[in-house]
């Protein structure tokens, strides 16, 4: 147990090196971010490269597999989401919010008036990750965990996502940089994290598979 205690103190001491610096808006933070996205540079949940168009960052399907799972929104115009890079909250925003109060009083749009730890927590790069807008979306605020079965409904990209249950299966790669992610903003932040999610990230820390991001 110790030892394990160690590896997580390293782990989040090596984290806020690499990346201390802050910001004080999520706009200003996913400019900075874009700026370092390079030929090395992943998508988190299906490990696609990612293209710069101009000023624009798309995902590269060939790379990874990649299929949308829908290609056309309910309005049938075409799904935009699906041919572009977002930044993911790994803890999303409303996790991080409903510990606050002001989420109480007006949700996200209220913490980001009146809560300068929310604006940090938003903003904080060690938190965000670049995904294909369409399962950004999928995603949601969904919690993270296992999902019976493969289930796959993004190509080859493993990733699955029980809407009726509301959790993601992040892929095997990713799950480290994830659990890690969550520990940083613990001891940061002081973000709560259940029994549960911290047994599963436990495992997480320790699999065999490491992130490239």
């Amino acid at each position: 147990m110790f030892a394990k205690q160690i590896i997580l103190i390293l782990l989040l001491l090596n984290i806020s090196a690499a990346t201390s610096k802050e910001f004080n808006s999520f706009s200003s933070a996913k400019k900075h971010l874009s700026k370092q996205v390079n030929a090395d540079t992943e998508t988190i949940y299906c490990g696609c490269s990612i293209k710069k168009q101009g000023k624009k960052l798309v995902p590269d399907p060939a790379s990874c597999g990649y299929v949308p799972r829908n290609e056309l929104t309910k309005k049938g115009k075409v799904n935009a989401r699906a041919k572009r890079i977002e930044w993911d909250h790994i803890v999303s925003a409303s996790e991080l919010g409903n510990q606050l109060k002001c989420w109480q009083n007006g949700g996200r749009k209220n913490c980001k008036k009146v809560s300068e730890k929310f604006k940090k927590m938003e903003a904080d790069i060690n938190n965000l990750a670049p995904a294909i807008g369409e399962i950004n979306a999928d995603r949601s605020n969904y919690r993270f965990g296992m999902i019976e079965g493969e289930k796959r409904a993004y190509g080859a990209c493993d990733v699955e996502i029980d809407f009726k249950q509301r959790v993601i299966e992040p892929p095997p790669e990713a799950r480290k940089k994830i659990a890690e992610t969550y520990y940083y903003m613990q001891r940061t932040y002081g973000l709560k994290i259940s029994k549960k999610q911290k047994k599963l990230f436990e495992v997480w820390l320790h699999e065999k598979y490491n992130s490239k991001l």
